[in-house]
């Protein structure tokens, strides 16, 4: 009687730990998409010769990118500090890397 339990918590475990390392994206971790019609805090066009953008932790931004937009709030995680935004904008947007550096949000740096 043993056994079948032994695999089941077996089978139980690597069902839990499978769904532990499945992570695909870290986007949750860069922030959130905006609606188009959502207010921002600031606008940004990207050229062909864009390289990067400077962003501060809590900002949001709307992209233009020819006739294309899109927006996205850095509510980035503490220990993130660039990312390449083809990570997050619309598949086929970005034909060249534009790295986002990402200062921290103010409202959580400790005061004097």
């Amino acid at each position: 009687m043993k056994k079948p339990i032994t695999w089941t918590a077996c089978l139980l475990l690597a069902s839990l730990l499978t769904s532990c390392i499945t992570r695909t994206t870290y986007q949750d971790l860069y922030g959130q998409p905006l609606a188009a019609s959502a207010v921002t805090t600031h606008v940004v066009v990207i050229r062909p010769d864009t390289r990067h953008v400077n962003v501060q932790g809590g900002d949001s931004i709307r992209f233009i990118v020819g006739d294309r937009v899109f927006s996205w709030q850095f509510n980035v995680a503490r220990t993130i500090d660039s990312f390449d935004l083809r990570e997050v904008a619309p598949p086929g947007l970005l034909d060249h890397a534009v790295i986002a550096y990402v200062s921290p949000d103010p409202k959580y740096l400790g005061r004097p």
